[in-house]
């Protein structure tokens, strides 16, 4: 499945292009709130692991699995919720906020550590950063906090330039993609917070 294929003058596997795919859908259900977003993230989650294997990024690739984890973690908070009150869509606290950005700076730490000291990446400070971004974003949205699409608009933007430099350039076009879902996700939760409050 790793034969080059052009799309609309794009290079591209069909295995980039399933993800492409299946990601896109994920974002469209999660803005939505439809448990199934989880689904169809666990099968992105898995096909893109295949396709940052062969572009080595490992980090990237890595996070494929703990986004697997975490959309099982993901889809069992949004059926079940807390405790016995379903899970709605809230904003941070301050201290939230707080936690969030450390979590991101020791995960950047950690991981641009080992990508770059264990593995043969060439851009390990970027995939670390990107990636314990995209964790404390996934943490977020599997606990409907509005702040993270705020992450993931961030986490997008540097993903697309990150794409492009590793040429898997419909993955690029995919996270341009993600930053307008991204943004609309943040206003329709912002609205859904602020109705709610």
């Amino acid at each position: 499945m790793n034969d080059t294929l052009i799309l609309a003058g794009v290079a591209t596997t069909p295995l980039e292009l399933i993800s492409f795919l299946l990601a896109v859908t994920t974002v469209l259900l999660n803005i939505r709130q439809k448990h199934w977003a989880w689904l169809f993230s666990i099968a992105s989650s898995a096909t893109y692991a295949a396709v940052f294997f062969e572009a080595k990024l490992y980090g990237d690739m890595g996070l494929q699995f703990v986004f697997i984890a975490a959309s099982v973690w993901g889809w069992y908070q949004w059926l079940h919720g807390a405790g016995a009150q379903p899970l709605v869509v809230t904003r941070l606290q301050r201290q939230g906020w707080w936690w969030a950005i450390a979590a991101w700076a020791l995960g950047f730490v950690l991981l641009s550590s080992f990508l770059d000291h264990l593995t043969d990446t060439d851009v390990p400070h970027a995939d670390g950063f990107l990636t314990a971004g995209s964790l404390v974003g996934q943490l977020l949205l599997g606990r409907k906090k509005v702040e993270n699409w705020l992450v993931w608009i961030v986490v997008d933007v540097l993903y697309v330039g990150l794409y492009v430099y590793k040429g898997l350039m419909l993955t690029a076009v995919l996270y341009a993609i993600f930053v307008a879902l991204a943004w609309t996700g943040w206003r329709a939760w912002s609205n859904i917070a602020r109705r709610d409050a």
